[in-house]
């Protein structure tokens, strides 16, 4: 687990490269074919159309109101809180796919998620992520990224233009929150970012420097597939 500190400085950097890649989008560019799907919200039921998340950076979670990990609402609400402003987006999909780990209904998902959590990111309602009935988003997200949900909780990271760039497996929070360097950085800026985590590898230990450089694609193998 990172050090407060080392967590500080990541989501510094990211917050720089957030700011400075943002207008790189144009709001006239077509909105990317990942996010052409429509789902209703889970608050209402009220249709919601993806596209209105183009240019942004989105991290898509597949969650369950019971499930061994469903304390990492806590955390993803505290990186869509921080990151808002800079154009990143969380973007919940209930389902029950896992563990028949999130059985109410749309009603009782919502207000869990508030009402225990304080979840104010976006959410729709419950579906499958997987096998015969998955939904179309995450039939494009499977066949993207090449890697199916493996349990609650599974992590892509889009990036501005629509594109799957990185999956994270159940147990990983904080390096979702390393990983929206990867989103945003351009080759000077990932450059930057690899004298960084040289930096916390001398300030800090092994560990820390282990893990980030997964995350950044320095060489060291990908994130883990297992829940």
């Amino acid at each position: 687990m990172f050090k407060p500190r080392v967590f500080t400085l990541i989501c510094t950097l990211s917050l720089l490269m957030l700011s400075t890649t943002s207008s790189a989008f144009s709001e006239n560019e077509q909105c990317p074919q990942l996010l052409q799907h429509q789902f209703n919200r889970l608050q209402d039921d009220a249709p919601q159309n993806l596209c209105q998340y183009q240019g942004k950076v989105a991290l898509i979670v597949n969650t369950a109101s019971y499930c061994g990990f469903t304390k990492q609402y806590e955390g993803l609400e505290a990186l869509y809180a921080k990151y808002q402003a800079r154009g990143f987006v969380v973007l919940g999909f209930p389902s029950n796919d896992f563990g028949q780990q999130e059985p109410g209904n749309s009603k009782e998902i919502a207000d869990f998620c508030f009402n225990t959590y304080g979840v104010k990111f976006p959410m729709f309602a419950k579906s499958s992520v997987k096998g015969d009935a998955v939904n179309p988003l995450y039939a494009q997200l499977i066949q993207a990224s090449g890697t199916t949900p493996k349990w609650n909780f599974y992590k892509y990271l889009i990036d501005r233009k629509g594109k799957v760039i990185d999956v994270y497996s159940s147990i990983t929070l904080d390096l979702a929150a390393v990983a929206l360097v990867r989103a945003a950085a351009g080759p000077a800026l990932a450059l930057l970012f690899t004298v960084l985590l040289l930096f916390l590898a001398v300030a800090s230990d092994a560990v820390v420097f282990f893990a980030l450089g997964r995350v950044a694609g320095l060489g060291v193998a990908g994130a883990a597939s297992a829940p």
